[in-house]
């Protein structure tokens, strides 16, 4: 594991990883793969969310490699409890997807996509590359999954809808519900007949006015306001 501080990364330098899980050889597998890369460097280890919130408060980080089920503090409360700092380094949460819940609640806290924790290392190393850029790496259709399996726990708030979602335009809230039903970028430009940058710009727009960090808080969101409703 390179030197932590902090520098600045992401931007030009290396993307800084802070690793976090409770079983050491599963922590140093992860580690021995990041730091093999020439634009990743490790920053961190911790054994648990306390732990890692606490080495957090000293080393900068862009993104946090983060497993579910530890002790102390499990992997959601920790991504819950980052979520409220300013600028916090974006999650990627480990699951084994035995469990929808782990990964659903893991949306909730803000996490910015999960993966399997036997995923192929080149495909954890994409993803840890998507989510330093700002975006999220869970598939629409998963996402639309999760969300309909546990839409139940997420009651619409008719004062949050008007205050939160009246600040889009009319187009913006059409594009906002089509990504909630899981339509990726290209479905929905085909769907509106527009070029798929557009469709970028109107998610670019929707996520600055409701102060969202990327399609996944967004899709939650949707559902929280009533704007979609769970598939029957």
């Amino acid at each position: 594991m390179s030197d932590g501080g902090t520098g600045s990364g992401g931007a030009g330098g290396p993307i800084r990883v802070v690793v976090v899980d409770d079983q050491p050889l599963v922590r140093a597998g992860f580690v021995m793969v990041l730091d093999a890369q020439p634009d990743i460097v490790v920053v961190a280890e911790a054994d648990d969310g306390s732990e890692a919130l606490a080495l957090l408060d000293t080393v900068a980080a862009d993104v946090v490699v983060m497993d579910v089920r530890m002790p102390v503090m499990d992997g959601v409360e920790a991504t819950r409890r980052l979520g409220e700092r300013p600028d916090p380094p974006r999650v990627l949460v480990l699951t084994t997807f035995d469990n929808d819940e782990d990964a659903f609640a893991a949306l909730q806290a803000g996490a910015s996509g999960f993966l399997l924790k036997n995923v192929p290392p080149q495909d954890f190393l994409s993803a840890i590359r998507v989510v330093a850029t700002g975006d999220s790496v869970v598939a629409p259709r998963v996402t639309r999954r999760l969300l309909d399996r546990f839409a139940g726990q997420l009651t619409p708030e008719p004062q949050r809808k008007d205050t939160r979602l009246a600040a889009l335009t009319e187009r913006e809230r059409g594009v906002l519900e089509l990504v909630a039903q899981g339509l990726s970028n290209s479905e929905i430009a085909a769907r509106l007949y527009v070029a798929e940058t557009t469709v970028k710009t109107h998610l670019g727009r929707i996520l600055a006015k409701l102060e969202l960090r990327d399609r996944v808080q967004a899709v939650v969101l949707a559902y929280e306001t009533g704007l979609v409703r769970p598939a029957d």
